[in-house]
């Protein structure tokens, strides 16, 4: 007799085809069905049991529980003759598990239909995530609220059914089904007004439905209840929506001739690789790695899409598959600061397992790329491992020989060349074998990331002319290969040129024109407070004060520019009181630029221990040009700065300038 089990709203099981509801009994079994169903088939110890069904348990609690697991196993197998072993509540060591298969659990099966629907086309999606929501039967592990052992999985499961929903409304949008979408949208937002993606597809169903001013409305709605309940403003999505909206951009209009070629080729594929899930694993990469490089909404999807992917090879259990899965990842990476820093955190989690499950000695290619995600996705990090990952990835790939797993892994070193100031030779080293090495083999991609770096390294050395050479470069290997986000950082370096050479003016029109690229690019990590952070620098590259009105919204930079701007407005004691507080910037092309800026405040407010700070992290890049070192942005020469740092030292009480300063 077949077996399923519930935690999709209050703990149950059902026997047989029609599904008959088995007798739980009390709510302690209930307690060891559902916590054994949360360890998905791990082993659960006897003491552990006990903890987890008693506040306070009592003495005979090791005996209870295993009178309540004979209760279930006699209701679940009801068939099974005495002294038979049991199939689904198995004795194991220390404890119990359950021997469910997946898809005789309901959450299991959510997660996995979730999972599966994500490279469907959606007229296929649409109706697997409708019957899959409809298995919810209220909250997850309902019985068991305020349970610490069932915080989590409910947690977890909660928020798969809101990426659901959000899904499905998704999936009906794109078959033209405004109108239908608008219901359930409108109550998943006002139930969890912080889903910004729960917003976004709201108001776009609006639009489509013919109601912009409602669609209107709800972007006002969903900012006030944001910046009411979680101080937040709203993010580049429904910002960029708000804008399309006023100005009934055709994009927001369904029917895109290559979005039913899009879906049309993936049902194909679909078909052909139906019952192949390692194979569609594996192609998802590679359909995710040139999504990645073509920006836009394409570079989010991919990013989204891949913690999807990434998960679903663990939960095959196959390490070898979760290696390749992560690995065949080698979008090339030139910014050090982190789209999401969430997603990176659990790409890297998952890499680090994965290693841990390799066998010793073996899969030496696919251990190089895991270090070599970790070193990537750790980059703007201070922690230990992303050099040591990069150093060990660069290590095993030269004694492969493997062009492909070497560019990769320079990657990852170029990444993790950020850990002091001073370190752009050290960079343009890398991006000058980066080059050489692509263009021996034929790597395009790594080619362009190669000149892009030898663009940012030339410019921290004040080499412009060089620079250019590579950003010219970048623009015509670009366009062959179709690589429309490398021309994002051209366009940004010739504002940066212009800086450097031009009227103020001229750059600040250019800086603008570059930041008006950036929207919907796809790289917040980018994208957040860059345009009010280079107009910053440019003020002071000329010596001149930063603006009194400065917006608000510096993102990241907040805490290194924000003391110039209440210098402005004459709020000296507020200045010295951030710079009190003011940590080190993180490791970055941005680390030199934001010293500097530290700088200029602290001379200003004869802030002496901010000063030294600047000093010994300014020292080893004296030759170079603050922020330069980005291709975006600089403050101009270091060396100007650690001067002005000198002068102000000597003058200020506390002692004299460090040596070599």
């Amino acid at each position: 007799m077949d077996v399923s089990f519930g935690i999709l709203g209050p703990v149950a099981a059902w026997s047989g085809d029609d599904a008959a509801p088995v007798d739980l009994k009390g709510p302690r079994h209930r307690g060891v069905l559902a916590r054994l169903i949360v360890a998905q088939g791990r082993v659960v110890p006897v003491t552990r049991l006990v903890e987890d069904l008693w506040t306070d348990p009592p003495a005979g609690g090791v005996g209870a529980v295993r009178t309540f697991v004979s209760a279930l196993r006699r209701a679940v197998e009801p068939e099974r003759p005495p002294r038979a072993p049991a199939r689904l509540l198995v004795t194991e060591g220390p404890g119990y598990a359950l021997r469910a298969e997946p898809d005789s659990v309901d959450s299991r099966r959510f997660a996995r239909v979730l999972e599966l629907s994500a490279g469907l086309p959606p007229r296929e999606a649409l109706p697997m995530l409708t019957e899959a929501l409809a298995s919810w039967r209220g909250p997850a592990l309902a019985d068991f609220p305020d349970e610490p052992w069932a915080r989590t999985e409910r947690a977890r499961l909660g928020e798969l059914r809101l990426h659901a929903v959000e899904r499905r409304g998704d999936a009906l949008l794109a078959l033209g089904r405004a109108a239908q979408a608008v219901a359930d949208l409108d109550a998943h937002v006002t139930e969890h007004p912080w889903r910004e993606e729960g917003w976004r597809l709201l108001a776009l169903a609006l639009y489509r439905s013919g109601r912009q001013g409602d669609a209107l409305a709800v972007l006002r709605r969903a900012r006030g209840l944001l910046t009411g309940r979680l101080g937040l403003e709203p993010g580049t999505a429904l910002r960029r929506l708000e804008t399309d909206i006023l100005t009934q951009e055709q994009h927001l209009d369904p029917g895109d001739p290559a979005e039913r070629v899009w879906a049309e080729a993936a049902a194909d594929y679909d078909r052909t690789l139906r019952h192949g899930a390692r194979a569609r694993l594996e192609s998802t990469v590679g359909l995710l790695r040139n999504l990645a490089v073509t920006g836009g909404g394409a570079l989010e999807v991919a990013r989204r899409h891949r913690s999807a992917t990434v998960a679903a090879a663990e939960e095959l259990g196959d390490v070898e598959l979760t290696a390749r899965v992560i690995g065949a990842y080698d979008v090339p990476a030139i910014w050090t600061r982190a789209d999401d820093p969430g997603h990176s955190a659990s790409v890297v989690a998952a890499a680090e397992r994965t290693l841990k499950g390799l066998a010793p000695g073996r899969h030496d290619a696919a251990r190089a790329r895991l270090l070599t995600t970790v070193a990537l996705e750790s980059r703007g990090t201070r922690s230990a491992r992303g050099p040591q990952a990069a150093r060990q990835a660069e290590a095993i790939a030269r004694r492969l020989d493997d062009p492909a797993l070497l560019a990769f892994a320079l990657n990852g070193v170029f990444m993790q060349t950020f850990h002091r100031a001073g370190l752009a030779p050290r960079r343009d080293a890398t991006g000058a074998e980066l080059i050489a090495l692509s263009g021996r083999h034929d790597l395009p991609a790594h080619t362009v990331l190669g000149h892009l770096v030898r663009l940012q390294a030339r410019g921290a050395l004040a080499d412009f002319t060089g620079a250019e050479a590579h950003a010219t470069a970048v623009d015509r290997l670009a366009e062959h290969h179709e690589l429309p986000l490398a021309r994002v950082f051209t366009q940004w370096f010739r504002a940066l040129r212009l800086a450097v050479t031009g009227p103020a003016p001229a750059a600040e029109e250019a800086y603008r024109s570059a930041a008006a690229q950036l929207d919907g690019v796809g790289m917040p990590g980018l994208e957040q407070g860059l345009l009010p952070l280079a107009l910053l620098c440019l003020r002071v590259q000329d010596g001149r004060p930063a603006p009194a009105d400065a917006p608000g919204d510096w993102g990241p930079y907040g805490p290194w520019a924000t003391p110039l701007v209440l210098l402005a407005q004459g709020a000296p004691g507020q200045a010295a009181e951030r710079l009190r507080r003011l940590p080190d910037p993180p490791p970055g092309l941005l680390y030199e630029a934001l010293w500097c800026l530290a700088a200029r405040a602290a001379v200003a407010v004869s802030d002496r221990p901010t000063m030294e700070r600047a000093v010994g992290a300014l020292t080893p890049a004296k030759a170079e040009w603050g922020g330069a070192a980005s291709g975006l942005l600089t403050v101009g020469p270091v060396a100007r700065h650690l001067d002005a740092l000198t002068t102000a030292l000597r003058h200020t009480p506390g002692g004299a300038a460090r040596p070599g300063s």
